[in-house]
Protein backbone atom coordinates (compact mmCIF):
# COMPACT_ATOMS: atom_id res chain seq x y z
CA UNK A 1 0.00 0.00 0.00
CA UNK A 2 1.23 3.48 -0.83
CA UNK A 3 -0.18 6.89 0.12
CA UNK A 4 -0.95 8.78 -3.11
CA UNK A 5 -2.59 12.04 -2.02
CA UNK A 6 -3.20 14.32 0.93
CA UNK A 7 -5.91 16.98 1.29
CA UNK A 8 -6.12 19.99 3.61
CA UNK A 9 -9.34 21.93 4.07
CA UNK A 10 -9.41 25.68 3.54
CA UNK A 11 -11.81 28.51 4.30
CA UNK A 12 -10.27 30.88 1.74
CA UNK A 13 -9.35 29.05 -1.45
CA UNK A 14 -7.78 31.99 -3.36
CA UNK A 15 -5.56 32.92 -0.42
CA UNK A 16 -4.58 29.28 0.25
CA UNK A 17 -3.84 28.64 -3.44
CA UNK A 18 -1.58 31.70 -3.57
CA UNK A 19 0.31 30.37 -0.50
CA UNK A 20 0.89 26.92 -2.02
CA UNK A 21 1.61 28.22 -5.54
CA UNK A 22 4.43 30.29 -4.02
CA UNK A 23 5.58 27.46 -1.76
CA UNK A 24 5.76 24.95 -4.64
CA UNK A 25 7.28 27.37 -7.18
CA UNK A 26 10.56 26.03 -8.52
CA UNK A 27 9.89 22.49 -7.30
CA UNK A 28 8.75 19.42 -9.20
CA UNK A 29 5.23 19.91 -7.81
CA UNK A 30 2.94 21.64 -10.30
CA UNK A 31 -0.73 22.59 -10.34
CA UNK A 32 -2.83 19.84 -11.87
CA UNK A 33 -6.39 21.05 -11.27
CA UNK A 34 -7.82 24.37 -10.10
CA UNK A 35 -11.58 24.36 -10.36
CA UNK A 36 -14.55 24.63 -8.05
CA UNK A 37 -14.00 23.56 -4.47
CA UNK A 38 -10.69 21.76 -5.03
CA UNK A 39 -7.17 22.59 -6.20
CA UNK A 40 -4.57 19.85 -6.77
CA UNK A 41 -0.81 19.88 -7.27
CA UNK A 42 1.23 16.85 -8.30
CA UNK A 43 4.77 15.70 -8.96
CA UNK A 44 3.44 12.96 -11.27
CA UNK A 45 3.30 10.37 -8.50
CA UNK A 46 1.86 12.03 -5.40
CA UNK A 47 -0.91 14.65 -5.20
CA UNK A 48 -1.47 17.39 -2.64
CA UNK A 49 -4.84 19.16 -2.59
CA UNK A 50 -6.79 21.94 -0.95
CA UNK A 51 -10.55 21.60 -0.65
CA UNK A 52 -13.46 23.61 0.59
CA UNK A 53 -15.23 21.06 2.84
CA UNK A 54 -17.94 19.09 1.07
CA UNK A 55 -20.29 19.39 4.05
CA UNK A 56 -20.06 23.21 3.76
CA UNK A 57 -18.95 23.47 7.40
CA UNK A 58 -15.84 25.54 8.20
CA UNK A 59 -12.52 23.83 7.61
CA UNK A 60 -10.40 23.42 10.72
CA UNK A 61 -6.93 22.18 11.35
CA UNK A 62 -6.62 18.61 12.51
CA UNK A 63 -5.05 18.40 15.95
CA UNK A 64 -2.19 15.95 15.43
CA UNK A 65 -2.49 15.98 11.62
CA UNK A 66 0.48 16.97 9.47
CA UNK A 67 1.64 16.71 5.85
CA UNK A 68 5.34 15.95 5.38
CA UNK A 69 7.33 16.98 2.31
CA UNK A 70 10.60 15.12 1.75
CA UNK A 71 13.01 17.54 0.06
CA UNK A 72 16.48 17.28 -1.45
CA UNK A 73 18.70 18.97 1.12
CA UNK A 74 18.91 20.74 4.48
CA UNK A 75 19.21 24.01 2.55
CA UNK A 76 15.84 23.28 0.92
CA UNK A 77 14.31 22.59 4.35
CA UNK A 78 15.62 25.97 5.51
CA UNK A 79 14.36 27.72 2.36
CA UNK A 80 10.85 26.26 2.51
CA UNK A 81 10.45 26.94 6.23
CA UNK A 82 11.54 30.57 5.79
CA UNK A 83 9.30 30.94 2.72
CA UNK A 84 6.26 29.56 4.55
CA UNK A 85 6.80 32.15 7.29
CA UNK A 86 7.27 35.01 4.77
CA UNK A 87 4.00 33.95 3.11
CA UNK A 88 2.17 34.41 6.42
CA UNK A 89 2.48 30.91 7.88
CA UNK A 90 3.30 30.27 11.54
CA UNK A 91 6.47 28.72 12.91
CA UNK A 92 5.88 25.33 14.54
CA UNK A 93 9.54 24.37 14.94
CA UNK A 94 12.70 25.83 13.42
CA UNK A 95 15.06 23.75 11.27
CA UNK A 96 17.07 21.17 13.17
CA UNK A 97 17.65 17.46 13.74
CA UNK A 98 14.58 15.57 14.94
CA UNK A 99 14.28 11.78 15.03
CA UNK A 100 17.56 11.59 13.12
CA UNK A 101 16.34 13.75 10.20
CA UNK A 102 16.84 17.43 9.41
CA UNK A 103 13.35 18.96 9.57
CA UNK A 104 11.35 22.14 10.13
CA UNK A 105 7.68 22.75 10.85
CA UNK A 106 5.21 25.47 9.89
CA UNK A 107 1.47 26.03 9.71
CA UNK A 108 -0.22 27.33 6.58
CA UNK A 109 -2.76 30.16 6.51
CA UNK A 110 -5.58 27.85 7.68
CA UNK A 111 -3.47 26.43 10.52
CA UNK A 112 -2.65 23.12 8.80
CA UNK A 113 0.73 21.74 9.92
CA UNK A 114 3.54 21.15 7.41
CA UNK A 115 6.84 19.36 7.86
CA UNK A 116 9.77 19.83 5.49
CA UNK A 117 12.43 17.16 5.98
CA UNK A 118 15.53 15.77 4.32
Amino acid sequence: MQLKYFVFGTNDMPRAVAFYDALFAGSDIGKLHDEGRMTLWSDGDFMFALAEPFDQQPANRGNGSMAGFNVSSPAEVDRLHALALRLGGEDEGPPGIRSGRYAAYARDLDGNKLCFFE
